[in-house]
């Protein structure tokens, strides 16, 4: 749309050097078979201690997409977002470990990153993932309703307590904790300890904020559903509202295993079924808040007018914007310097544990229509306007 197309804004803080050297990543990524070789042997010859591929990182993808390897390297970026009115949300991106050390010390992490963002307006969301604090498998169990052993039920007392420790430590620093999705087949037991979490944590406020992917279907039920719980236990409920980042996966699980595809059928009923949620959000502002994750243009537009219609103040606090950071630059000063709440959501972490962060990004691009020949053409028309 239009009104995001000021490069000027945008790019406000990006050197020319910067700038050539993003645009030379994304068109990097834009290669869908250039992006998935380049993923696989990234992971193997990082995850082996190749220094000098790791630098190499560090200096692209890391530096594009990831704050720093600290939360204290970080802070520059963080401080540097927050002069212009962007929040940042710490995401300690290490993926793909299953062992209870590994939940308990990013349990600790999180809780860390909390007392580190006490009374820091600049980093105003916590966020962690549920497969962070226990093992895909554990949840999807759980979620089916399965007969759990002796020592399941023990994990899965360990999960509930890393969550309940969490939530209730941004209780009492009065921080706002959202709770990612991830896949469908381990999705109502997240979101079943997100209600509970809620109902305990959320009586005065929405402190826990789950998160919806409205590409899936039935979640405009669920939401109806919570609403109507959250009515009668009287607690509030904070959302993240996302379209959703495991299509290809979903849909090739579903064949494989024989049950509906939990995806809806097309792109245009995945932003109709956002468009949804928009509203659904807007009618209900006396229970529901929301943190809109995303990077559509035309979403963010119409967010804006629901705000506008209902003569609701750009900086509403029950209504949130939020990009990725290293993306959608155009969408997010844009939406900063009009006074709207933005945050971006900031990885860190060592450069080898946030490859697997980075290569998922790498992909993710790919397959998302439009998006880094978005990127592209937009760092283009600014380096454009600098020439003259």
């Amino acid at each position: 749309m239009p009104i995001f197309n000021d490069t000027k804004v945008a790019f406000a803080d990006k050197s020319d050097a910067q700038l050539r050297k993003a645009y030379w990543m994304f068109k990097m990524i834009e290669q869908p078979a250039l992006t998935s070789l380049g993923t696989s042997v990234l992971n193997f010859t990082v995850h082996n201690n190749f220094p000098f591929v790791t630098g190499i990182v560090k200096s692209t993808l890391f530096e594009q997409f990831c704050g720093g390897e600290t939360r204290e390297e970080s802070m520059k970026v963080v401080k540097q977002l927050f002069k212009r009115g962007v929040g940042s949300i710490f995401d300690y991106s290490i993926e793909g470990k299953e062992d209870e050390e590994t939940f308990d010390a990013v349990c600790k992490e999180i809780k860390d990153i909390i007392r580190f963002s006490v009374g820091n307006p600049a980093i105003p969301f916590i966020v962690f993932k549920p497969t962070a604090f226990g093992r895909i498998d554990l949840y999807e169990a759980v979620g089916k309703g399965a007969e759990l052993t002796s020592s399941q039920k023990e994990e899965w007392a360990r999960v509930v307590k890393r969550f309940d420790e969490v939530c209730g430590l941004c209780h009492e620093h009065n921080k706002k904790v959202m709770v990612d999705a991830e896949e469908t087949w381990m999705q109502d037991a997240a979101d079943q300890l997100c209600e509970e979490m809620m109902e305990k944590y959320n009586q005065e406020k929405p402190i826990v904020w789950n998160t919806i992917q409205m590409y899936r279907t039935g979640r405009l039920k669920y939401m109806e559903e919570n609403l109507q719980r959250a009515r009668e236990k009287n607690y509030f409920i904070g959302y993240k509202i996302v379209r959703g980042a495991y299509m290809e996966k979903e849909r090739a699980r579903a064949e494989e295993k024989g049950y509906p595809d939990p995806i809806q059928p097309t792109k245009e009923a995945s932003d109709k079924n956002y468009n949804a949620g928009i509203d659904f959000v807007t009618n209900h502002l006396d229970k529901v808040s929301a943190f809109f994750g995303t990077h559509n243009e035309i979403s963010s537009e119409l967010i804006m007018d629901k705000m506008k219609s209902r003569s609701l103040e750009n900086g509403n606090p029950h209504i949130y914007f939020g990009q990725l950071y290293g993306m959608s630059d155009n969408i997010s000063f844009y939406l900063s310097d009009k006074g709207y709440n933005v945050a971006k959501y900031l990885p860190y972490g060592p450069v080898k544990d946030v490859v697997p962060y980075l290569t998922r990004r790498a992909r993710e691009n790919t397959s998302v229509a439009g998006q880094t020949g978005r990127e592209l053409g937009l760092i283009k028309k600014e380096l454009d306007r600098r020439k003259k």
